[in-house]
């Protein structure tokens, strides 16, 4: 998971931002307000229809603005006063008070672990340090069998418990909610803007995207997901949204090299190592951004075939690109073909 297992993600077709997701406008820019700005460690964008009723755009910004903030503030793991860094900072056997959302995401990921049997982790901050991809990294290393195993006895969601509103651990251990954070707040920054009155948007938060409603012309959102490459970006699919999330998750940016071997960013909770699958993406998609962030995060770990199988088993609309050869093949569950049609082979 690396933190958020991350390296792929959908664009707004056209923005040149994020994933290759793209937004077609077809002509209506006049209509539609564009907003964007900074925020955890990226960038958020936002496209919304002017309608009658809606605020004006400063007034938007700002609500966007006090709620990036507020994350920031709560759970940021690269700012030493936020929430959760303070917690991180405490010792073993430490308790401390914690705000609603953070412990909202607790419980959300440590319902992803139960029902992956560990796949999905929140408490890798100590792993991913160690290999050189989280916020106390020095730099990027392969580490030793002792080294990972000392990491380890630091790790896991047994080690932690709620008490009320504290949240409490059992050893030395460090919550990293980059996984699901920002999923989370597209889906709280969504039911801001319907408070608003805006009930047609595609919003962009590091890559994780929710797009409600349609275009002035009546025309969907679309969104397109780029192809697992290095070289070059490119669209794989383009899909319509509207009420829907999209999340993806990959290796192919965020790695680095060894004595000709890759280590991904995306760790195994099992191992305390990179993955070793040819997964290269997983797209999923969900009415829920935080459900769509996390579940893509679990699949990456799981890999294309514990992966397919746990997708088809839950019900859950994904697609995966694999490496073969020199190239990669591309299937989705049935579910999300049923939603989006089949899938051509890139």
């Amino acid at each position: 998971m690396a933190g958020d297992g991350r390296g792929l993600t959908p664009r707004l077709w056209g923005t040149g931002a994020g994933l290759l997701l793209s937004l077609l406008l077809s002509g209506c820019e006049q209509r539609i307000e564009t907003l964007s700005g900074p925020t955890m460690g990226s960038q958020y964008s936002l496209k919304y229809v002017v309608a009658d009723g809606v605020p004006a755009p400063q007034r938007v910004q700002a609500e966007v603005r006090q709620l990036l903030d507020e994350v920031d503030r709560q759970m940021s793991t690269w700012r030493a006063d936020s929430d959760l860094s303070r917690f991180n900072q405490l010792p073993a056997g430490a308790c401390q008070a914690m705000p609603a959302p953070v412990l909202a995401l607790v419980r959300f990921g440590e319902g992803l672990s139960q029902d992956s049997d560990g796949a999905f982790d929140l408490t890798l901050e100590p792993l991913l340090d160690l290999w050189g991809f989280g916020p106390q990294s020095r730099d990027q290393q392969v580490p030793s069998a002792e080294q990972i195993a000392a990491a380890r006895s630091r790790v896991g969601h047994q080690h932690l418990r709620l008490e009320g509103e504290r949240l409490c651990k059992d050893v030395a251990l460090q919550l990293d909610l980059n996984s699901i954070a920002a999923g989370d707040t597209v889906d709280r920054l969504g039911e801001r803007l319907q408070a608003l009155g805006i009930r047609s948007y595609v919003l962009d938060i590091t890559g994780e995207v929710k797009a409600v409603g349609r275009k002035p012309d009546g025309s969907p959102w679309r969104v397109a997901l780029e192809a697992p490459r290095d070289d070059r970006q490119a669209a794989q699919r383009i899909l319509a949204l509207d009420g829907l999330a999209v999340s993806t998750s990959g290796d192919y940016r965020n790695y680095f090299e060894r004595d000709g071997q890759r280590f991904s960013h995306t760790l195994d909770p099992q191992t305390g190592a990179p993955i070793r699958h040819p997964l290269a993406a997983v797209t999923v998609v969900d009415a829920s951004a935080l459900r769509a962030d996390g579940l893509s995060t679990l699949l990456m770990v799981l890999g294309p075939e514990r992966g397919l199988a746990f997708a088809e088993q839950a019900g859950i609309m994904a697609f995966f690109v694999s490496r073969s050869g020199q190239g990669f093949v591309a299937h989705g569950t049935s579910f999300f073909n049923l939603r989006f049609g089949e899938g051509a082979r890139p």
